[in-house]
């Protein structure tokens, strides 16, 4: 097994990660509902997307106690 011959210095490793940060959410709201969604995709609490209704969503009943 190969193993480093010099130990790399806090910045070299600190550099490498650099690039590994998290890229923030692009949410708009929707025009129909006014709930936050994200940009190009279909409102998942309507179902509209570029100003038409292209998915039906369900309702869940709530279930009864006996």
């Amino acid at each position: 097994m190969p193993l480093p011959k010099r130990r790399h210095s806090k910045a070299r490793g600190r550099k490498r990660r650099a690039h590994w940060k998290l890229k923030s959410l692009n949410l708009i709201p929707c025009p129909q509902c006014k709930q936050l969604k994200l940009t190009h995709t279909v409102c998942k609490v309507c179902g509209y997307y570029n100003g038409r209704q292209v998915m039906e969503i369900k309702v869940k009943e709530k279930k009864k106690k006996a």
